[in-house]
């Protein structure tokens, strides 16, 4: 027993003097290392590295589309840029695309989808002509694609929004109440939501610190978001400004309106529940049920008449 335990303690000891030795030796170099970077400063980063930190969608995509702009706008001069411009804002910027971008991705995607269909088909036995239709078809998908996914894109952020603006008024009208001016209000807001709202918000108090005034900095959140009931909140609060009126009492307004409006929602969508029902009963539930009930009946009908 004494010849395995011993050489078993002998290796142990040996591994933790080891660890232990390495765990001083790394710590040391931790240590030289942070107080070198605090007197000379942190070395910079290698290029490649920053290059590789960059998504790739504005590493490889983005000077393809850039590229490709050129081309679709000559191509398309009709290309109404002052509406694209508006709809991209409404959506937030995706992917943070210009107008022209935009274009060329519709242009890019149309063309992809157009060659790949064809040369999918190329192994089947169609006609040409089928093919060029089929290939048509892609084409035009690949056009509407991105302009149904920008306005899905607008009509997320609009119900974001409306989600939002019940709690974040209740918070500004108790910070106002509490004795914060609005600024002060707006800056609880960014500091305890993450969302639209706050990020719009954010936005607003730059441009107020920039030296844009405050009423016009609110006039742009709105027009960007486009949602009706910020809109209205916000000409409230510019009015309650230009005519000194109490912002408490116009905030306490405001909050319950948009709740009022919200709820109105709410029972909208819950009586056009029961209609949208109909369909997917008519197509899927009511041929079930005639067949379980009818099928018996038919199924006797037919031997009898069958004879």
């Amino acid at each position: 027993m004494e010849r395995i335990f011993l050489p078993a303690g002998i290796s142990g000891l040996a591994f933790i003097a080891m660890y232990i030795t390495l765990k001083f030796i790394l710590e040391r170099r931790v240590r030289e290392k942070k107080r070198l970077e605090e007197i000379v400063g942190t070395s910079p980063v290698p290029i490649r590295e920053v290059e590789l930190s960059v998504p790739i969608f504005r590493r490889v995509f983005k000077p393809i589309l850039k590229n490709t702009a050129r081309f679709a706008v000559r191509l398309l001069p009709l290309f109404d840029e002052e509406v694209l411009t508006k709809k991209l804002v409404e959506a937030g910027r995706p992917y943070n695309l210009s107008p022209r971008e935009f274009v060329a991705l519709k242009f890019l995607l149309s063309g992809f989808l157009g060659v790949a269909i064809y040369l999918g088909l190329e192994i089947t036995a169609f006609p040409v002509i089928q093919h060029l239709a089929l290939s048509a078809l892609g084409g035009l998908g690949g056009w509407l694609l991105p302009d149904a996914f920008l306005n899905s894109l607008i009509k997320k952020r609009k119900e974001n929004v409306e989600k939002e603006l019940p709690e974040v008024l209740d918070l500004i009208t108790v910070c106002i109440e509490a004795g914060l001016g609005f600024d002060g209000a707006m800056t609880k807001v960014v500091e305890k939501y993450s969302g639209i709202l706050s990020e719009e918000m954010s936005q607003v108090l730059s441009e107020v610190r920039m030296g844009k005034p405050r009423r016009e900095a609110l006039r742009k959140m709105a027009e960007r978001l486009d949602v009706d009931d910020l809109s209205s909140f916000v000409s409230s609060v510019i009015m309650a400004e230009q005519l000194g009126i109490s912002m408490g009492n116009v905030m306490r307004v405001q909050s319950r309106e948009v709740r009022n409006k919200r709820r109105q929602r709410i029972q909208e969508a819950v009586m056009k529940a029961p209609i949208k029902m109909l369909i997917p009963i008519a197509v899927f539930i009511f041929p079930s049920l005639f067949i379980i009930l009818l099928g018996p009946a038919v199924i006797q009908l037919m031997r009898v008449f069958g004879r």
